[in-house]
């Protein structure tokens, strides 16, 4: 299904006036919303492939109907959120879910959708049905050579797949770990780690960056090989510069201190980039902001102040993607939302005035610093995000449009109502 450019302009119409008076308003109370409307269409979020189905619990998988059955109605569905937010313009491919056919014909889509390629992700947390050896007890880590030069192999498959879509990265997360005490040697653990990341970081193409994720447990609950960003951070200083670690938000234990994390490897030049989700226990994979929007406030805020001091640009220098499950929500839907919630935070770090919160904190005046982030985070930014989607030809309330047009409706009719996502 594509949304019309007639579709959109009669939506737009119809609600112009409504944000014409917001829009006024905002501009009279946010002295920098030109900036920040201009910030917005430039700042572009990936979606990953696999969050276009129904996510799964431990204990089953509900789908939702009209699911993409293959690679082409996942861009599809990418290129139907990007036509309505102007905001989701590149996508995120998984492999071994999403090997083309035809790399020309998915690129020629691509570009008729308005989609680049974000970060390739391999897989060795699942063992495939052609498959010779087990990922039981590690890729990487593992203790036979075989099955980690076998784990190798496919991440230099998925460079090889990248490179032929015009992708600039590839995102490595490692399941490894041990679920008992004495089950595994640490220090052996991480240095057959770093020998096999060492062997596909020489396969990088020049222009490239690797992402190392970490995660402090799941599936293995007694350690993590790549378990917090300590460690991350360590196996990217010794691979390299084109090494950097990737922080997902619920990759970490609760409470921890993101946004402090965040500062400090930004300060090192080791962040590559973000899965964006939420998180009430741990690695719930929640929509985006739907429980801490404060903190992912602080987390951009931290940003925009630490890539300013770099020089850095906001919207190309690291790696902005999605990485939710939908259990009980329209994956289409959660990410309309979780775009939203995105963007919100980013605007809302932009009102932040950081000379005078500079000033605040060279004062030792922890009231007014709190103030001043405050402000910022309680300032109604929704018109300027609004603006930044029509000056971009997208909808002025992308939700509303979503449910006005029927479109998991219609894509059920043309999928049917019992399919499900590849790859999940």
């Amino acid at each position: 299904m594509q949304i019309t450019a007639h579709q959109l302009a009669n939506h737009n119409t119809d609600h112009a006036a409504q944000h014409q008076r917001r829009l006024d308003h905002a501009r009279a109370e946010i002295p920098q919303a030109e900036q920040i409307i201009q910030r917005l269409q430039d700042f572009q979020i990936a979606v990953p492939s696999w969050a276009l189905g129904t996510g799964g619990t431990r204990f089953g998988r509900f789908s939702g109907g009209g699911e993409p059955r293959n690679l082409v109605e996942k861009m599809e569905d990418v290129g139907l959120l990007h036509s309505l937010t102007r905001a989701a313009g590149s996508i995120s491919l998984h492999i071994p879910w999403d090997i083309p056919e035809n790399y020309a014909a998915i690129r020629a889509l691509a570009a008729q959708l308005g989609l680049q390629f974000d970060a390739v992700n391999s897989n060795t947390f699942q063992d495939q049905p052609t498959q010779e050896l087990s990922y039981k007890f590690g890729s990487l880590q593992h203790t036979e050579r075989a099955v980690r030069q076998q784990a190798i192999d496919h991440n230099m498959e998925v460079i090889r797949h990248g490179v032929a879509l015009g992708s600039k990265s590839i995102t490595i997360w490692l399941s490894d770990g041990s679920c008992f005490p004495g089950q595994l040697n640490f220090r052996q653990a991480f240095q057959r780690t770093l020998e096999g990341l060492q062997a596909i970081y020489a396969a990088l193409p020049a222009d490239w960056k690797m992402f190392v994720e970490y995660k402090a447990f799941e599936p293995n609950f007694y350690s993590m090989t790549v378990g917090d960003w300590g460690q991350s951070l360590l196996y990217a200083q010794k691979l390299g510069p084109q090494a950097y670690t990737l922080v997902d938000l619920g990759h970490h234990l609760p409470n921890a201190n993101i946004e402090q994390i965040v500062a400090l490897l930004l300060m090192e030049g080791k962040l590559g980039g973000f899965h964006f989700n939420d998180s009430k226990y741990g690695d719930d994979d929640l929509t985006v902001g739907a429980i801490n929007p404060y903190q992912l406030f602080l987390i951009f805020n931290e940003l925009v102040e630490g890539m300013d001091t770099r020089h850095m640009d906001h919207a190309s220098d690291l790696g902005w993607m999605i990485d939710a499950s939908h259990n009980v929500k329209d994956p289409l839907e959660d990410l309309l939302q979780s775009l939203e919630a995105i963007r919100l935070a980013y605007a809302q770090a932009l009102c932040v005035d950081q000379q005078a919160l500079d000033q605040a904190r060279q004062n030792n005046d922890v009231a007014q610093a709190q103030e001043i982030l405050q402000n910022a985070y309680r300032t109604d930014v929704r018109p300027l995000l609004a603006e930044a989607r029509l000056r971009s030809g997208g909808a002025l309330q992308p939700g509303a449009l979503f449910r006005e047009l029927k479109v998991r409706e219609q894509l059920i009719v043309e999928r049917g109502a019992k399919t499900v996502a590849t790859g999940l």
